[in-house]
């Protein structure tokens, strides 16, 4: 019988003692719930992301395109780098686009500048393009693509911005 008054005692204090954990679960309940269900519902969105990248560069063979790339060249210490390539590109874009008013020795002498940094983005990038072979109407539609292509890779130039209209003489 005592054994029974000291196991009934020590449940009643454990219940007691728990008594307010208790109440702090039933009212945050909703919360804890809410957590438990975001987490899993991000995790599974993170796992669904992965699966989705291994299926895209399954599909692509990623490794395929970049094998006969040759990393050597990024490592010269003659080539400029190409956060430097692409604040030049916009520089002379924006002195390209905005030239109205300035001499035509000028706006050629802005245009080699510009064209020439195309041509070492385009290396730096292993990008094909025929700038230097080209004159006239072809150049430009050249130099169009040229600005697209780089446009595609990251480097966001200011004729190649979506909307943005260029100013025809």
């Amino acid at each position: 019988m005592e054994v029974g008054r000291a196991l009934t005692l020590a449940l009643a204090l454990i219940a007691m003692a728990s008594l307010p954990a208790a109440f702090a679960l039933l009212f945050c309940a909703d919360e804890i719930l809410d957590r438990v269900v975001c987490g899993w519902s991000e995790w599974r969105e993170r796992r669904r992301e992965r699966r989705t990248i291994a299926r895209l560069d399954r599909a692509v063979e990623a490794d395929s395109l970049t094998r006969d790339i040759d990393l050597s060249e990024f490592d010269s210490t003659d080539r400029r780098p190409l956060e430097q390539l692409a604040a030049d590109l916009r520089r002379l874009g924006g002195q390209r686009l905005g030239s109205s008013g300035r001499s035509m020795v000028w706006y050629a002498g802005v245009l080699q500048a510009y064209d020439d940094r195309l041509r070492l983005a385009c290396r730096a990038l292993g990008i094909t393009e025929h700038l230097a072979e080209l004159t006239g109407v072809d150049q430009e539609i050249e130099r169009v693509r040229v600005e697209g292509v780089l446009h595609a890779a990251g480097l966001t130039l200011p004729a190649a911005r979506a909307g943005h209209r260029q100013r025809h003489r």
